[in-house]
């Protein structure tokens, strides 16, 4: 394979249109889509905003390398965009950026591929280089710039060295871009102080030119700027730095006079880095954002389809807002129920595809389900998004352990399409009905109790613990729970508690939505939140609670908390002003049916949960944000 086999004029624009991060990536990834290089636009992007959520990939002097490795790309390649006004990709040094390469790789990288990506990253490590790129008249020029030899570069890079021996070991998450280009910046930089550099990268194609025994004992100085675990122990003794590929891409040469000046390392035995838990969460980051992202359309059309057949056609009963049987929205109902049913599953099902592949498939659509139904295992409810996720990551990690097992010749053949699938299935099924479901059944019938105790006490504190409940898992057993306690206490003509619970019920919603909003001017919301935030909107309006579960699946430290505190403050209120709803149904809808005997009160409870719950969210977020710039930007002693 040669460079002129990833680059052609057709993947290069001399003008990119876009002065946005996300739409520039939008662009290219585009332009990759009309080449035939990606099956789906969508769902490559979503790989490159997965390796963006690791560390962004925007380097000082105007130059960025966004990439992935998907099972999208239908034949490797780089697309190069221009911005002759700059972007603003988040360099670290503020700088706008002119340079994007946007790079597709099969999920099974070849070698070839790999070395390829490296001569590429050795072309812009050279001097100027960005400055030539930008003056190239034509695509052409830009083709002829990366495809011919750097023949100049190489003989400065390998020239004899005197003064000593620098080892580096680099890694990225991904593996196809930065550990290449952080290894040509210690190779060049060792060589301009007079040092001969070994330096082993840990990329997509495992680990090359790893250093011997002997260099190791006769190495000056080891750096390793990798954001992945490595072998350290080898390294006791010598002097060590350890800090994230970024750095060795940004100053090569300020890390090899850090090296030379460092204290020698102590080996731990063990030893893990703070890069290594970063990559441990990458990974299930990527595997709840895959799930999310299948997920979602089902949560919109379901939800949208629900909350049309109620504002449209529901009509208020104490049992809850009714549709008349055999009317055409009863008909849109059933289906829109349909989506939501499904959602839970395919939530499960494409975690568990994300982390043990195809495989997987099958049992965690399963195990969703089952997770989603609490009659398999006794309990009142299922265990809603939350069980999913859990679903989701065991079938994926215990698929993912079957599958590398070594299997004999003849059962290799079944080990994907039966032996694991069903093995699978049998494992997560047990889990749950032997396991995992009598302890919720049980926390069910105790949460029960609580609240029936707690209903004769302090309306402050049973206000709490059910806007707490209902905050929880949007829909889930806990949010089911308090639903159902209040209905019951319907029928015994006591209609506060009823009251309490539906001012709660479209504050997770709604308030994320308005997070959304106003979070995306921080750039603490993408483009698909946004977005997702005008669907919650919609069910919020109508009491549609699990609007908020695509954002609490994606970033459940910020949102549950936020959704959990909010719902507390509308509940509380509603307790406070005495509210009281005789229909089984909650949100602005009910306001508007006449179901709350004071409807201003109704709608300052809502809002001021609502309200609480944008604002937390926001801080939380931002307050996460800044200290994953700081984690991402100092080096890791």
């Amino acid at each position: 394979m040669k460079i002129n086999d990833l680059i052609h004029p057709a993947l290069i624009c001399l003008d990119l249109k876009s002065s946005q991060k996300d739409a520039a990536l939008t662009e290219l990834a585009d332009l990759l889509f009309r080449e035939n290089k990606i099956r789906h636009t969508g769902e490559f992007i979503q790989e490159i905003w997965a390796r963006e959520e690791t560390g962004n990939t925007g380097f000082e002097g105007g130059v960025a390398l966004p990439h992935a490795r998907s099972s999208c790309v239908l034949s490797p390649a780089v697309a190069i965009g221009i911005s002759r006004q700059g972007i603003d990709y988040g360099a670290e040094d503020g700088q706008p950026t002119h340079l994007i390469l946007m790079i597709a790789s099969a999920e099974q990288a070849s070698e070839a591929h790999i070395e390829v990506l490296a001569q590429i990253s050795s072309r812009l490590v050279e001097d100027d280089s960005v400055s030539q790129i930008l003056a190239c008249q034509d695509a052409q020029a830009v083709t002829d710039y990366f495809c011919q030899s750097s023949e100049a570069s190489t003989e400065t890079i390998s020239a004899a060295a005197s003064r000593g021996l620098i080892i580096g070991v680099t890694g990225c998450p991904v593996g196809i871009a930065h550990t290449y280009l952080a290894a040509e910046m210690l190779e060049k930089a060792a060589a301009e102080m007079g040092y001969e550099a070994i330096v082993e990268t840990n990329g997509s194609i495992g680990v090359k030119n790893a250093p011997t025994g002997d260099d190791i004992a006769r190495a000056d100085a080891i750096i390793v700027a990798c954001d992945k675990q490595v072998d350290l122990d080898r390294f006791n003794g010598k002097k060590v730095v350890i800090t994230g590929v970024k750095a060795a891409i940004k100053d090569a040469q300020g890390l090899i006079n850090q090296a030379l000046a460092a204290q020698p390392y102590q080996a731990k035995g063990t030893a893990k880095t703070q890069a290594s838990t970063t990559s441990v969460r990458s990974q299930l980051y990527k595997s709840l954002m895959n799930g999310v992202s299948y997920m979602i359309p089902f949560v919109v059309t379901g939800g949208l389809m629900i909350a049309l057949a109620l504002a449209l056609g529901g009509v208020p009963t104490p049992s809850g807002l009714a549709i008349p049987e055999g009317s055409l929205w009863n008909q849109v109902l059933n289906v829109g129920v349909v989506g939501f049913t499904l959602m839970i599953p395919v939530l499960a099902g494409y975690i568990a595809y994300a982390i043990g592949e195809r495989p997987a498939l099958a049992p965690g659509l399963i195990g969703g389900w089952i997770a989603n139904t609490g009659s398999f295992y006794g309990a009142s409810a299922g265990c809603g998004f939350i069980g999913a996720i859990i679903a989701g990551l065991l079938v994926g990690y215990f698929i993912r352990w079957l599958t590398h097992l070594s299997w004999h010749k003849m059962l290799l053949p079944l080990v994907p399409i039966m032996i694991a699938p069903i093995a699978g299935t049998a494992f997560i099924a047990a889990l749950f009905i032997f396991v995992i479901g009598a302890p919720v059944a049980d926390l069910m019938a105790f949460l029960n109790h609580m609240l029936t105790n707690l209903s004769t006490g302090n309306i402050i504190l049973i206000g709490l613990v059910m806007g707490l409940m209902q905050g929880f898992d949007m829909g889930g057993p806990f949010g089911k729970v308090v639903f159902m306690f209040s209905v019951g206490l319907i029928a015994q003509g006591q209609t506060q508690f009823m009251g309490a619970q539906a001012a709660a019920i479209p504050v997770a919603p709604l308030g994320m939505a308005l997070a959304a909003i106003i979070g995306r001017r921080f750039n603490l919301f993408d483009d698909e939140e946004y977005e997702n935030g005008k669907a919650a909107a919609a069910m919020g309006l109508v009491g549609i609670s699990e609007g908020a579960i695509p954002f609490a699946a994606r970033d459940p430290l910020s949102v549950i908390p936020a959704n959990m505190i909010g719902s507390a403050v509308a509940c509380i209120l509603g307790f406070v002003f005495s509210l009281h709803c005789n229909v089984a149904h909650g949100g602005p809808i009910i306001v508007l049916l006449g179901g709350f005997d004071q409807p201003l009160m109704a709608l300052i409870a809502m809002g001021s949960g609502i309200i609480t719950t944008a604002a937390i969210a926001i801080a939380l977020k931002r307050l996460r944000m800044t200290k994953k710039q700081q984690f991402l930007v100092q080096p890791q002693a």
